[in-house]
């Protein structure tokens, strides 16, 4: 799995939460209390997230969450009406291509949480650290960096389950039982 893959992936199932139908209790529990308003980021510290923002490419990794988003309701109405699926598509068609502009809902947030999590001073000295030929550097090879770790990471833990497997059966098989 690619890191853009794991990106859409976690965004996917985070949009995927947050539309799932809640299970229902008999009780119902008071709603938590709102988090503290953190203070307005000024303009300046705003239009300096944006730029880190855009010089990073950070906004894209959440490119694909509109489509995700309506491709998972698209499957879920399929399930419900298999012989719909021609006008399922069409609809979904339809729905990217309307709702395409929403991507910009996202970079504004992740600008009001850059803003928030950075000083004016600290936005400014990040930007120049990007701008120099090995933030440049830093920006281009860090996906394929976290791409190859986690690669390297999944390649490890399949050998590391292999291992775990054949440990759990000797010591099961030390106690008497025989694992299948």
């Amino acid at each position: 799995m690619s890191f853009r893959q794991f990106v859409t992936a976690l965004a996917a199932a985070g949009a995927i939460a947050a539309i799932s139908p809640q299970p229902t209790t008999a009780q119902t529990r008071p709603a938590p209390a709102a988090p503290a308003a953190a203070p307005a980021s000024s303009p300046t510290a705003l239009l300096l997230a944006k730029e880190l923002i855009d010089l990073k490419g950070a906004a894209a990794a959440y490119d694909p969450l509109v489509n995700g988003v309506i491709q998972y309701h698209r499957n879920f109405f399929m399930q419900t009406n298999p012989n719909l699926g021609r006008d399922l598509d069409a609809v979904a068609q339809k729905l990217a291509l309307d709702l395409a502009p929403r991507k910009a809902e996202m970079q504004q947030e992740l600008t009001r949480i850059y803003a928030s999590h950075f000083t004016e001073a600290e936005l400014k000295e990040a930007l120049a650290f990007f701008k120099t030929p090995i933030g440049k550097k830093l920006i281009s090879e860090e996906p394929k960096a976290l791409e190859a770790s986690m690669k390297a990471a999944d390649d490890w833990s399949r050998r590391f389950a292999v291992e775990v497997d054949a440990k759990f059966r000797a010591e099961m098989q030390k106690r008497g039982h025989n694992l299948m």
